[in-house]
C-alpha cells in the first residue's frame, strides 16, 4: 500500500488556488480547484513514484511554502489565517510539486507527457484516475482558472524545478526547446 500523499496534495492545491485564485463565483472556484488538484496529483505521483518515496516524504515532511511565497512576492496565507494553527497546512506544501504542477498547468504537451508517464505507475494501479481537467480543459475551465493557467504569472514558480520535471519525463533538452 502506498503512503498517503493526500496532505501534501491538499496543501499544494490550497497554495496554488490562494496564489492564483479563480475568476468568478463558487462554480469557478470549484473548477479552478479541480484543475489545481489534478495538476498537483500528477506532479506528486511523478515526484514520489514508489511506496518508499511516498513514505519518506510523509515521514520527513515536504518542506513548506516559504520559498514559494517569496518567489510570488506575497503571503498567500491570507488575512483569515492569523494564527499558527491556521498556517499548519503550509508546512505540507512541497515546493517541487507546486513547481511541477505549475509547469503542467501552462504546458499542455508537458501535461500529456506527465499523465502518460503515470500509466504504469504504482499510484495509478492503486487509484486509477483520469486527468481531463488538466489535459483537456474546456472554455469554462480556462475562464475559471485564467490566473492559474497564465504562463507569465506562473513562470517564476514553474521555473524553480522545470528542468527536473523535464528530466523526470525523460525528454532532456528537446522538450525545453
Amino acid at each position: 500500500m502506498l503512503a498517503d500523499l493526500s496532505p501534501l496534495i491538499a496543501a499544494a492545491t490550497q497554495w496554488l488556488t490562494r496564489a492564483y485564485p479563480a475568476c468568478g463565483g463558487p462554480l469557478a472556484s470549484a473548477l479552478c480547484e479541480a484543475q489545481a488538484r489534478q495538476a498537483v496529483t500528477v506532479a506528486a505521483w511523478l515526484r514520489y513514484p514508489t511506496p518508499m518515496d511516498a513514505a519518506l516524504v510523509v515521514m520527513a515532511g515536504p518542506g513548506g511554502a516559504g520559498k514559494l511565497d517569496i518567489v510570488v512576492g506575497s503571503d498567500v496565507a491570507g488575512p483569515d489565517d492569523s494564527t499558527a494553527d491556521d498556517d499548519a497546512w503550509r508546512t505540507w506544501v512541497d515546493e517541487a510539486v507546486v513547481s511541477w504542477a505549475a509547469s503542467l498547468l501552462v504546458d499542455a504537451r508537458l501535461a500529456d507527457l506527465a499523465v502518460a508517464a503515470l500509466a504504469d505507475g504504482e499510484h495509478v494501479k492503486v487509484a486509477p484516475v483520469k486527468f481531463g481537467r488538466l489535459t483537456s480543459p474546456d472554455d469554462g475551465d480556462r475562464r475559471a482558472a485564467a490566473l492559474l493557467r497564465h504562463p507569465d504569472l506562473l513562470a517564476p514558480v514553474a521555473a524553480l524545478h522545470h528542468e527536473e520535471l523535464v528530466g523526470r519525463l525523460g525528454q532532456g533538452r528537446a522538450l525545453v526547446a
